[in-house]
Protein backbone atom coordinates (compact mmCIF):
# COMPACT_ATOMS: atom_id res chain seq x y z
CA UNK A 1 0.00 0.00 0.00
CA UNK A 2 1.47 3.38 -1.01
CA UNK A 3 2.14 6.10 1.53
CA UNK A 4 -0.45 8.34 -0.09
CA UNK A 5 -3.32 5.95 0.54
CA UNK A 6 -5.78 7.65 2.92
CA UNK A 7 -6.66 5.94 6.17
CA UNK A 8 -10.03 5.56 7.80
CA UNK A 9 -10.82 6.94 11.22
CA UNK A 10 -12.78 4.56 13.40
CA UNK A 11 -13.84 4.99 17.02
CA UNK A 12 -14.18 1.95 19.28
CA UNK A 13 -15.52 2.57 22.81
CA UNK A 14 -14.70 6.29 22.50
CA UNK A 15 -11.11 5.60 21.40
CA UNK A 16 -10.25 6.81 17.88
CA UNK A 17 -7.63 5.18 15.66
CA UNK A 18 -6.61 5.42 12.01
CA UNK A 19 -6.52 2.16 10.06
CA UNK A 20 -5.99 1.18 6.41
CA UNK A 21 -9.12 0.59 4.28
CA UNK A 22 -10.31 -3.00 4.40
CA UNK A 23 -9.44 -3.47 8.07
CA UNK A 24 -12.08 -5.30 10.07
CA UNK A 25 -13.55 -3.86 13.25
CA UNK A 26 -11.93 -6.65 15.26
CA UNK A 27 -8.44 -5.95 13.93
CA UNK A 28 -8.95 -2.22 14.47
CA UNK A 29 -9.87 -2.95 18.08
CA UNK A 30 -6.79 -5.17 18.41
CA UNK A 31 -4.65 -2.23 17.30
CA UNK A 32 -6.05 -0.32 20.28
CA UNK A 33 -5.69 -3.33 22.57
CA UNK A 34 -6.93 -3.98 26.08
CA UNK A 35 -10.55 -4.61 26.98
CA UNK A 36 -11.67 -2.67 23.92
CA UNK A 37 -10.94 -5.75 21.79
CA UNK A 38 -13.91 -8.15 21.51
CA UNK A 39 -13.26 -11.85 22.20
CA UNK A 40 -13.05 -14.23 19.26
CA UNK A 41 -13.42 -18.00 19.33
CA UNK A 42 -13.49 -18.81 15.62
CA UNK A 43 -11.55 -16.00 13.91
CA UNK A 44 -7.87 -16.71 13.25
CA UNK A 45 -5.86 -14.10 11.39
CA UNK A 46 -3.52 -16.69 9.86
CA UNK A 47 -6.34 -18.87 8.52
CA UNK A 48 -8.08 -17.58 5.42
CA UNK A 49 -11.89 -17.32 5.52
CA UNK A 50 -12.05 -17.99 9.26
CA UNK A 51 -14.51 -16.10 11.43
CA UNK A 52 -18.23 -15.46 11.51
CA UNK A 53 -19.13 -18.73 13.24
CA UNK A 54 -19.12 -18.23 17.02
CA UNK A 55 -20.71 -14.73 17.27
CA UNK A 56 -18.74 -13.86 20.41
CA UNK A 57 -17.25 -10.80 18.73
CA UNK A 58 -20.60 -9.06 18.16
CA UNK A 59 -20.46 -5.26 18.43
CA UNK A 60 -22.85 -2.36 17.98
CA UNK A 61 -22.20 0.11 15.16
CA UNK A 62 -23.76 3.34 16.39
CA UNK A 63 -22.56 5.32 13.37
CA UNK A 64 -22.01 3.79 9.95
CA UNK A 65 -19.68 6.43 8.50
CA UNK A 66 -19.31 10.14 7.92
CA UNK A 67 -21.21 9.91 4.64
CA UNK A 68 -23.95 7.70 6.08
CA UNK A 69 -24.16 8.26 9.85
CA UNK A 70 -27.13 5.95 10.33
CA UNK A 71 -26.49 3.17 12.88
CA UNK A 72 -26.61 -0.43 11.77
CA UNK A 73 -29.94 -1.95 12.81
CA UNK A 74 -28.45 -5.12 14.35
CA UNK A 75 -25.28 -6.19 16.10
CA UNK A 76 -22.58 -7.23 13.64
CA UNK A 77 -19.72 -9.71 13.78
CA UNK A 78 -16.62 -7.54 14.15
CA UNK A 79 -14.35 -10.19 12.60
CA UNK A 80 -16.22 -10.03 9.27
CA UNK A 81 -17.26 -6.36 9.12
CA UNK A 82 -14.83 -3.85 7.60
CA UNK A 83 -14.55 -0.32 8.92
CA UNK A 84 -15.72 2.83 7.15
CA UNK A 85 -14.34 6.33 7.55
CA UNK A 86 -15.94 7.92 10.60
CA UNK A 87 -17.48 4.70 11.89
CA UNK A 88 -18.28 4.57 15.60
CA UNK A 89 -18.40 1.20 17.35
CA UNK A 90 -19.53 0.21 20.83
CA UNK A 91 -18.21 -2.89 22.51
CA UNK A 92 -18.15 -2.85 26.32
CA UNK A 93 -19.99 0.49 26.37
CA UNK A 94 -23.08 -1.09 24.81
CA UNK A 95 -25.65 -2.84 27.00
CA UNK A 96 -26.92 -4.67 23.92
CA UNK A 97 -23.47 -6.16 23.28
CA UNK A 98 -22.94 -7.21 26.90
CA UNK A 99 -26.35 -8.89 27.04
CA UNK A 100 -25.94 -10.56 23.64
CA UNK A 101 -22.49 -11.85 24.55
CA UNK A 102 -23.86 -13.47 27.70
CA UNK A 103 -26.44 -15.22 25.54
CA UNK A 104 -23.78 -16.41 23.09
CA UNK A 105 -21.64 -17.79 25.91
CA UNK A 106 -24.65 -19.58 27.40
CA UNK A 107 -25.39 -21.07 23.98
CA UNK A 108 -21.79 -22.28 23.53
CA UNK A 109 -21.96 -23.97 26.93
CA UNK A 110 -25.27 -25.75 26.31
CA UNK A 111 -23.67 -29.05 25.40
CA UNK A 112 -20.21 -28.42 26.79
CA UNK A 113 -19.39 -30.83 29.62
CA UNK A 114 -17.80 -29.69 32.87
CA UNK A 115 -14.53 -31.43 32.05
CA UNK A 116 -12.24 -28.65 33.28
CA UNK A 117 -10.88 -30.70 36.23
CA UNK A 118 -9.70 -33.44 33.84
CA UNK A 119 -9.23 -31.51 30.60
CA UNK A 120 -5.67 -30.91 29.39
CA UNK A 121 -6.73 -27.54 27.98
CA UNK A 122 -7.60 -26.21 31.44
CA UNK A 123 -5.55 -23.16 32.31
CA UNK A 124 -5.13 -22.05 28.69
CA UNK A 125 -8.71 -22.51 27.45
CA UNK A 126 -10.33 -19.60 25.63
CA UNK A 127 -13.77 -20.87 26.60
CA UNK A 128 -12.82 -20.79 30.28
CA UNK A 129 -11.76 -17.16 29.94
CA UNK A 130 -14.84 -16.29 27.92
CA UNK A 131 -17.28 -17.85 30.37
CA UNK A 132 -15.51 -16.25 33.34
CA UNK A 133 -15.50 -12.75 31.82
CA UNK A 134 -18.79 -12.73 29.90
CA UNK A 135 -20.84 -15.69 31.10
CA UNK A 136 -23.49 -16.17 33.77
CA UNK A 137 -23.44 -18.20 36.96
CA UNK A 138 -25.79 -20.92 35.73
CA UNK A 139 -27.64 -22.27 32.73
CA UNK A 140 -31.31 -22.48 31.85
CA UNK A 141 -30.79 -25.60 29.78
CA UNK A 142 -32.72 -28.53 31.25
CA UNK A 143 -32.49 -31.14 28.52
CA UNK A 144 -30.09 -34.00 27.94
CA UNK A 145 -26.80 -32.89 26.45
CA UNK A 146 -25.60 -34.33 23.18
CA UNK A 147 -23.02 -37.10 23.21
CA UNK A 148 -20.83 -38.66 20.53
CA UNK A 149 -19.12 -41.98 20.08
CA UNK A 150 -15.40 -41.88 20.73
CA UNK A 151 -13.36 -41.71 17.52
CA UNK A 152 -9.68 -42.56 17.17
CA UNK A 153 -7.93 -40.16 14.80
CA UNK A 154 -4.36 -41.31 15.31
CA UNK A 155 -1.57 -41.70 17.87
CA UNK A 156 -0.87 -38.00 18.30
CA UNK A 157 -4.24 -36.22 18.52
CA UNK A 158 -7.11 -36.94 20.88
CA UNK A 159 -10.63 -35.89 19.78
CA UNK A 160 -13.37 -35.03 22.30
CA UNK A 161 -16.42 -34.02 20.30
CA UNK A 162 -18.50 -33.24 23.39
CA UNK A 163 -16.21 -30.24 24.00
CA UNK A 164 -16.29 -28.94 20.42
CA UNK A 165 -17.94 -25.54 19.76
CA UNK A 166 -17.84 -25.84 15.95
CA UNK A 167 -15.43 -22.98 15.32
CA UNK A 168 -14.11 -24.69 12.13
CA UNK A 169 -10.51 -23.65 12.92
CA UNK A 170 -9.14 -27.17 12.69
CA UNK A 171 -10.83 -27.69 9.32
CA UNK A 172 -9.34 -24.49 7.91
CA UNK A 173 -5.92 -25.36 9.33
CA UNK A 174 -5.92 -28.84 7.81
CA UNK A 175 -7.22 -27.48 4.51
CA UNK A 176 -4.57 -24.76 4.23
CA UNK A 177 -1.55 -26.43 5.84
CA UNK A 178 -1.81 -29.91 4.31
CA UNK A 179 -2.10 -31.15 0.74
CA UNK A 180 -5.10 -33.34 1.48
CA UNK A 181 -7.55 -32.70 4.28
CA UNK A 182 -8.81 -35.92 5.85
CA UNK A 183 -11.35 -34.61 8.37
CA UNK A 184 -14.23 -32.18 8.24
CA UNK A 185 -17.73 -31.32 9.46
CA UNK A 186 -20.18 -34.20 9.17
CA UNK A 187 -23.98 -33.90 9.49
CA UNK A 188 -25.86 -30.65 10.12
CA UNK A 189 -27.40 -28.65 12.93
CA UNK A 190 -27.04 -30.09 16.43
CA UNK A 191 -25.85 -33.38 14.89
CA UNK A 192 -22.79 -31.73 13.28
CA UNK A 193 -19.45 -33.13 14.37
CA UNK A 194 -15.75 -33.15 13.49
CA UNK A 195 -14.91 -36.53 11.99
CA UNK A 196 -12.87 -38.41 9.40
CA UNK A 197 -15.98 -40.50 8.71
CA UNK A 198 -13.85 -43.60 8.11
CA UNK A 199 -11.92 -43.50 11.41
CA UNK A 200 -8.80 -42.59 9.47
CA UNK A 201 -5.70 -41.40 11.31
CA UNK A 202 -4.54 -37.82 10.75
CA UNK A 203 -0.86 -38.25 9.93
CA UNK A 204 0.26 -35.26 7.85
CA UNK A 205 3.52 -33.56 8.89
CA UNK A 206 1.68 -30.36 9.90
CA UNK A 207 -1.60 -31.81 11.17
CA UNK A 208 -0.51 -31.33 14.78
CA UNK A 209 -1.22 -27.61 14.41
CA UNK A 210 -4.94 -28.32 14.78
CA UNK A 211 -4.15 -28.76 18.49
CA UNK A 212 -2.79 -25.21 18.75
CA UNK A 213 -5.63 -23.56 16.84
CA UNK A 214 -8.39 -25.32 18.82
CA UNK A 215 -9.74 -22.79 21.37
CA UNK A 216 -11.15 -25.51 23.67
CA UNK A 217 -10.20 -29.04 24.71
CA UNK A 218 -11.74 -30.80 21.73
CA UNK A 219 -8.36 -31.52 20.13
CA UNK A 220 -5.51 -32.20 22.54
CA UNK A 221 -2.00 -33.62 22.43
CA UNK A 222 -2.26 -37.34 23.16
CA UNK A 223 1.42 -37.51 24.15
CA UNK A 224 0.71 -34.94 26.89
CA UNK A 225 -2.58 -36.49 27.99
CA UNK A 226 -3.01 -36.39 31.80
CA UNK A 227 0.74 -35.87 32.24
CA UNK A 228 0.67 -32.52 34.04
CA UNK A 229 -1.14 -29.23 34.49
CA UNK A 230 0.09 -26.33 32.39
CA UNK A 231 0.44 -24.03 35.41
CA UNK A 232 2.85 -26.51 37.01
CA UNK A 233 5.10 -26.43 33.96
CA UNK A 234 7.55 -23.73 32.93
CA UNK A 235 7.31 -22.43 29.33
CA UNK A 236 10.59 -21.82 27.55
CA UNK A 237 11.21 -20.38 24.09
CA UNK A 238 13.53 -22.60 22.05
CA UNK A 239 14.54 -23.32 18.49
CA UNK A 240 16.35 -25.89 16.36
CA UNK A 241 17.40 -26.29 12.75
CA UNK A 242 14.43 -28.08 11.21
CA UNK A 243 14.23 -28.82 7.48
CA UNK A 244 10.42 -28.83 7.54
CA UNK A 245 9.46 -25.74 9.58
CA UNK A 246 10.95 -22.69 11.29
CA UNK A 247 11.84 -24.75 14.38
CA UNK A 248 10.73 -21.94 16.71
CA UNK A 249 8.72 -23.52 19.51
CA UNK A 250 7.69 -23.27 23.14
CA UNK A 251 8.82 -26.03 25.49
CA UNK A 252 6.67 -26.83 28.51
CA UNK A 253 9.09 -28.17 31.08
CA UNK A 254 9.25 -29.22 34.70
CA UNK A 255 12.78 -29.58 35.90
CA UNK A 256 14.78 -31.20 33.13
CA UNK A 257 11.78 -32.99 31.65
CA UNK A 258 9.99 -31.67 28.56
CA UNK A 259 6.30 -32.54 28.83
CA UNK A 260 5.15 -31.10 25.52
CA UNK A 261 6.14 -28.87 22.61
CA UNK A 262 3.85 -26.27 21.06
CA UNK A 263 4.13 -23.40 18.63
CA UNK A 264 4.69 -19.94 20.05
CA UNK A 265 1.58 -17.80 20.41
CA UNK A 266 1.02 -14.05 20.40
CA UNK A 267 -1.06 -11.99 22.82
CA UNK A 268 -4.26 -13.00 21.03
CA UNK A 269 -3.54 -16.69 21.43
CA UNK A 270 -2.69 -17.19 17.77
CA UNK A 271 0.27 -19.21 16.51
CA UNK A 272 3.19 -17.08 15.33
CA UNK A 273 4.64 -19.78 13.06
CA UNK A 274 3.23 -23.25 12.45
CA UNK A 275 5.52 -26.16 13.32
CA UNK A 276 5.86 -29.72 12.05
CA UNK A 277 4.98 -32.97 13.81
CA UNK A 278 8.63 -33.91 14.16
CA UNK A 279 9.32 -30.86 16.34
CA UNK A 280 6.04 -31.23 18.22
CA UNK A 281 5.94 -34.93 19.05
CA UNK A 282 9.42 -36.41 18.57
CA UNK A 283 11.77 -33.86 20.14
CA UNK A 284 11.00 -34.14 23.85
CA UNK A 285 14.48 -33.62 25.32
CA UNK A 286 16.23 -30.37 26.13
CA UNK A 287 19.36 -31.50 24.31
CA UNK A 288 17.37 -31.36 21.06
CA UNK A 289 16.82 -27.61 21.43
CA UNK A 290 18.64 -24.32 21.82
CA UNK A 291 16.97 -22.69 24.84
CA UNK A 292 16.42 -18.94 24.35
CA UNK A 293 14.91 -18.23 27.76
CA UNK A 294 11.59 -18.11 29.66
CA UNK A 295 8.53 -17.34 27.58
CA UNK A 296 6.77 -14.04 28.18
CA UNK A 297 3.36 -14.94 29.60
CA UNK A 298 0.65 -12.42 30.43
CA UNK A 299 0.49 -11.79 34.15
CA UNK A 300 -3.28 -12.38 34.12
CA UNK A 301 -2.74 -15.98 33.00
CA UNK A 302 -2.64 -18.77 35.54
CA UNK A 303 0.35 -20.16 33.63
CA UNK A 304 2.41 -17.14 34.68
CA UNK A 305 2.25 -17.97 38.38
CA UNK A 306 5.80 -18.36 39.60
CA UNK A 307 7.28 -17.75 36.13
CA UNK A 308 7.71 -13.98 36.06
CA UNK A 309 10.93 -12.93 34.40
CA UNK A 310 13.21 -10.67 36.46
CA UNK A 311 10.95 -10.64 39.51
CA UNK A 312 12.65 -9.45 42.70
CA UNK A 313 11.25 -10.30 46.12
CA UNK A 314 10.80 -7.46 48.58
CA UNK A 315 13.43 -7.90 51.33
CA UNK A 316 12.17 -8.57 54.86
CA UNK A 317 13.70 -5.97 57.22
CA UNK A 318 11.43 -6.13 60.25
CA UNK A 319 13.65 -8.62 62.07
CA UNK A 320 16.58 -6.21 61.76
CA UNK A 321 14.47 -3.33 63.05
CA UNK A 322 13.13 -5.02 66.20
CA UNK A 323 16.14 -7.28 66.73
CA UNK A 324 14.25 -10.58 66.70
CA UNK A 325 12.00 -12.75 64.58
CA UNK A 326 8.53 -11.15 64.62
CA UNK A 327 5.75 -13.32 65.93
CA UNK A 328 3.31 -12.46 63.14
CA UNK A 329 5.65 -13.92 60.53
CA UNK A 330 5.95 -17.29 62.28
CA UNK A 331 3.99 -20.31 61.12
CA UNK A 332 1.00 -20.48 63.46
CA UNK A 333 1.05 -24.28 63.32
CA UNK A 334 4.56 -24.35 64.76
CA UNK A 335 3.49 -22.64 67.99
CA UNK A 336 -0.07 -23.94 68.26
CA UNK A 337 -1.24 -26.90 70.34
CA UNK A 338 -3.61 -27.87 67.55
CA UNK A 339 -0.87 -30.07 66.08
CA UNK A 340 -0.46 -32.23 69.18
CA UNK A 341 0.34 -35.72 67.89
CA UNK A 342 -1.20 -37.43 70.96
CA UNK A 343 -4.71 -36.26 70.05
CA UNK A 344 -6.56 -37.94 67.17
CA UNK A 345 -9.26 -35.58 65.98
CA UNK A 346 -11.07 -38.33 64.09
CA UNK A 347 -11.76 -40.13 67.39
CA UNK A 348 -13.26 -37.12 69.16
CA UNK A 349 -17.06 -37.23 69.26
CA UNK A 350 -18.47 -34.11 67.69
CA UNK A 351 -16.52 -31.01 66.71
CA UNK A 352 -13.21 -30.31 68.45
CA UNK A 353 -13.03 -27.44 70.96
CA UNK A 354 -10.19 -25.56 72.61
CA UNK A 355 -10.60 -27.67 75.73
CA UNK A 356 -9.63 -30.74 73.74
CA UNK A 357 -6.11 -29.31 73.38
CA UNK A 358 -5.78 -28.00 76.93
CA UNK A 359 -2.89 -29.86 78.55
CA UNK A 360 -4.11 -29.15 82.11
CA UNK A 361 -7.86 -29.69 81.90
CA UNK A 362 -9.31 -32.44 79.69
CA UNK A 363 -12.90 -31.38 80.10
CA UNK A 364 -14.09 -32.45 76.69
CA UNK A 365 -16.51 -35.37 76.89
CA UNK A 366 -15.29 -36.73 73.59
CA UNK A 367 -11.67 -36.66 74.69
CA UNK A 368 -12.50 -38.36 78.01
CA UNK A 369 -14.27 -41.18 76.20
CA UNK A 370 -11.40 -41.55 73.81
CA UNK A 371 -8.91 -41.62 76.72
CA UNK A 372 -10.98 -44.18 78.63
CA UNK A 373 -11.19 -46.47 75.63
CA UNK A 374 -7.43 -46.56 75.08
Amino acid sequence: MSEGTPKFKVTVDNITIEVPPGTTILNAARMIGGDVCPPAMCYYSKLKDSGGKCRTCLVEVSKGSEKDPRPMPKLVASCRTTVMDGMEVKNLTSEKVVDARKGVVEFLLLNHPLDCPVCDQAGECDLQNLSYEHGTEGTRYEFKRRTFEKEDIGPYISLHMTRCIMCFRCVFAADQLTEKREHGIMERGDHAQISTYLNKALDHDFIGNVIDVCPVGALTDRTFRFKNRVWFTKPLDAHRDCPKCSGKVRLWTRGEEVFRVTARKDQWGEVEEFICNDCRFHKKEKKDWVIEGPSIIQRSSVISQGHYVGTKKTPVLIDKVIGKEPLHLLNIHDVSDVNRPDIDLSKIEGPAHSDDFNTDHHVSTGLKKWTDNK
